[in-house]
C-alpha cells in the first residue's frame, strides 16, 4: 500500500496552555474533544493540527528556530484581519502580506518560533 498523504501535522511547545490561546485568539482554531492530555488536537480540516508538551529529549531553546526546513502552511478565510491582529499586538511577521498563486499570504513566528505562513486560496 502506497502513502496516501499528510494526515497529522503537530508541534511541540515550551508551554502548552500559552500557545493553545495564541491559536485559539489570533487563528481562531477550535479545540477538538479527541487528543491526549499533553496535547490540543484543534478542529482543522481536511488535516488535523495539534500541539503538544516538549517530547522527551527536545529542547527548543537549544535551536534558534524550531522546525528549520519544514514548512507549515494554514489556510485562512480573512489573512489580512489575522496579519492585522497579530502586528497590532507586537507578534513577530516574518513575511508582509502579498498577493500570489496562493492568494493573500503571509509569514508569521508563533510563541514558540515556528514560522506558520497564512493563505486564502483554496
Amino acid at each position: 500500500m502506497p502513502v496516501t498523504g499528510p494526515d497529522f501535522v503537530s508541534l511541540q511547545t515550551r508551554d502548552l496552555s500559552a500557545s493553545q490561546a495564541f491559536y485559539e485568539k489570533y487563528l481562531g482554531l477550535v479545540r477538538s474533544q479527541a487528543g491526549p492530555p499533553h496535547a490540543v488536537v484543534f478542529e482543522t480540516t481536511p488535516i488535523a493540527f495539534a500541539l503538544r508538551d516538549l517530547a522527551p529529549g527536545t529542547d527548543l531553546d537549544g535551536v534558534d528556530q524550531p522546525g528549520i526546513g519544514a514548512a507549515i502552511w494554514l489556510h485562512a478565510t480573512d489573512v489580512q484581519e489575522i496579519h492585522d491582529s497579530l502586528a497590532a499586538d507586537g507578534h513577530t511577521i516574518v513575511a508582509d502580506p502579498v498577493d500570489g498563486p496562493f492568494g493573500r499570504t503571509f509569514t508569521f513566528a508563533d510563541p514558540d518560533g515556528y514560522r506558520i505562513t497564512l493563505h486564502d486560496r483554496a
